[in-house]
Parts: structure tokens; C-alpha cells; sequence
């Protein structure tokens, strides 16, 4: 049976004793875990720890910007709109690549995009019209103004849109501009914008 003999150091000092473990290993000190119990439940709480801060940061940060195609919103005037990375921006559809920035990290305005309008662009944006090879930002339909040149935005069968509104005068327009109404604006402004001149006559203007 071996003996263990108290060490000393070069004054002479006996070192304190250290204890043998079974396996001829020796004791843990302070500074490590003692049982394998609590070294997992030391991991554990650094894993928890963790994810907390992980949890904060993204509360603080948001959430990373999704793909284009999902970030659609609604605007004040209840149009299509395009929202923004800070996701509190919602701006029209047809703001978005028109080469202006309207979102505050230009994100409107992206390469990925605008490379290849209009098949660059989320479905969500796009409205087409009555000819197959035209097309406009989904916030014009519907808007009373003759957008893709023949009505087809404003008319069914291609669009079915609302009557006019309060802001509106039905007629059919003489001005090329518009197709069922004319802006109640223009009426008795002394210019015919009516074929049979009920804005001048007939509509009490806005």
C-alpha cells in the first residue's frame, strides 16, 4: 500500500494535503463542479440565460425583414401599399420602384425588386389590365383615373369597381383622363368635361 507524504516547498512548508479519490484521481477543487449534477444545471441556466437574451434582443431589434411577397399592407386611404423593413412604414404600391425612396432604408427602391419590372415585383403589387401585355400598380385600380389607357382598370369584366364616390361626378368624360366620373372638382369650372356638359350645368361642384 502506497503512503502519501506530506509535500514541502522549497521553504521548507509542508503544502496542505490533498485527498485521494478512488481511481487514484485527485479531489475537485473549489473551482470546479464537485458532482455532475451541478455542473448540468449550471449549463442549463447559461443555456436559459441565453435564450433570454436572444429573446430580448429581437424584441428590441425586431424581427429580421421577411421576402418581399409577404410584406404587403394597407395604406391611410385603404389602398394596396408596400411595407417597409422598419414594419410601420406602409407607402402606396405605386411608390415603389419609381426611383424615389419612400421607405426609410430605401427597400422600395431594392435591386432585387426593381431589376426586372414588373416580374420583378411581388404579386400584390401588380394589377393587369385589359391588354395582356399592360399592366399598373395594384393602388391605381379602381382609382377613377384611366390608368391603363382603355378603361380596363376602372370597368368590368377585367376590374369590378365601386360607384363613384362623393368626390365624383358620373358622366362619360370628354377628357381622356378618366372613364365613368370626372373629380367634382372640375365641374362648373367653365371647361366641358362632360359630353352632354352635365359639369357645368347639373353637377353642384365639390
Amino acid at each position: 500500500m502506497n503512503k502519501i507524504f506530506p509535500q514541502e516547498d522549497v521553504n521548507g512548508n509542508v503544502a496542505p494535503e490533498t485527498k485521494a479519490l478512488p481511481g487514484g484521481k485527485a479531489g475537485c477543487g473549489p473551482p470546479c463542479c464537485s458532482r455532475h449534477r451541478a455542473c448540468l444545471s449550471a449549463f442549463a441556466l447559461l443555456l436559459l440565460a441565453t435564450l433570454a437574451a436572444l429573446v430580448t434582443l429581437v424584441a428590441i431589434l425586431g424581427l429580421p425583414p421577411r421576402e418581399p411577397g409577404a410584406r404587403a399592407c394597407v395604406t391611410p386611404t385603404n389602398r394596396t401599399g408596400f411595407l417597409c423593413h422598419d414594419r410601420r412604414t406602409c407607402i402606396p404600391a405605386s411608390s415603389v420602384c419609381d426611383g424615389v425612396r419612400a421607405c426609410a432604408h430605401g427597400d422600395d427602391e431594392d435591386e432585387s425588386l426593381c431589376r426586372d419590372v414588373p416580374r420583378s415585383l411581388p404579386a400584390f403589387l401588380v394589377a393587369h389590365c385589359g391588354d395582356p401585355a399592360s399592366w399598373i400598380y395594384s393602388d391605381q385600380r379602381c382609382d377613377g383615373t384611366n390608368n391603363c389607357g382603355d378603361c380596363s382598370d376602372e370597368r368590368s369584366p377585367v376590374t369590378v369597381c365601386p360607384s363613384c364616390g362623393p368626390g365624383w361626378w358620373r358622366c362619360t368624360p370628354t377628357v381622356f383622363k378618366y372613364c365613368d366620373c370626372i373629380p367634382r372638382t372640375l365641374c362648373r369650372d367653365r371647361v366641358q368635361h362632360c359630353s352632354d356638359w352635365s359639369d357645368e350645368f347639373s353637377c353642384p361642384g365639390p
